[in-house]
């Protein structure tokens, strides 16, 4: 796979398609069995509350890759990201009901960083209820 997305084509202030990431108890349960953390934060309600946060929240590890496929649907290769990286600003709060929580994310094209390696910085925006759960969410992605 390659990305699809051209350098030349791509301005600074490229807004790239946003999108929505349900998550449900269900969805944590899913991910907790595929990352092997079962930290009890992300499962149990009692023991959540216990420890000080407001209901059982998302791995910070699963909002930080439901946040980057915005950039890897955009580019069209996941191996195109060169670099990521973020601040856990807010937990993904995840209540125990049909809806669950949604994380919103967009991102633009925020600097050419080198025309030879036809790079670009992409900045992210994670929202969850209204919140910022991602800081300085950052990409460096090579394009075509």
């Amino acid at each position: 796979m390659a990305a699809t997305v051209s350098y030349d084509d791509v301005e600074v202030g490229t807004e790239l398609p946003a999108a929505a990431f349900p998550v449900t108890r269900a969805t944590l349960v899913r991910y907790a069995g595929a990352s092997g953390d079962f930290n009890p934060i992300h499962w149990n309600e009692k023991f959540a509350k216990e420890v000080g946060l407001p209901d059982v929240i998302a791995h910070g590890m699963f909002t930080m890759a439901e946040a980057i496929r915005v950039v890897t649907d955009w580019v069209g290769d996941p191996a195109a990201v060169v670099d990521y990286g973020v601040r856990f600003t807010k937990p993904v709060v995840v209540p125990n009901d049909d809806e669950g929580a949604v994380i919103e994310v967009s991102a633009k094209v925020a600097a050419k960083l080198d025309d030879e390696a036809r790079q670009v910085r992409v900045d992210l925006t994670a929202v969850c209820d209204g919140q910022k759960v991602l800081g300085m969410a950052r990409a460096v992605v090579a394009l075509a």
